[in-house]
């Protein structure tokens, strides 16, 4: 598995699957871009074998440096046995 920092090229890629990963329940307006573009280096994408597995969308509080804030985290169910 690898983690890193998304950029905003993967806005489309999380925003296409979300949706899926929740079953079908309308999620991906919870996810504006704007958090891809603003708070990229205290989110995190998870891959494994080049393939979106899991991400973490957060960042810290300006208010109460000591605090942050997660946004949305998503992890891809796993495959039906």
């Amino acid at each position: 598995m690898v983690l890193r920092q998304p950029s905003v090229t993967d806005y489309k890629q999380v925003a296409a699957i979300v949706n899926d990963w929740w079953g079908g329940r309308q999620m991906a307006d919870m996810l504006p871009k704007l958090f891809f573009t603003h708070f990229s280096s205290t989110s995190l994408i998870a891959e494994e074998d080049n393939k979106l597995i899991g991400f973490l969308i957060g960042f810290y509080s300006q208010t109460k440096t000591n605090e942050a804030y997660i946004h949305f985290v998503g992890v891809a169910p796993s495959p039906s046995s």
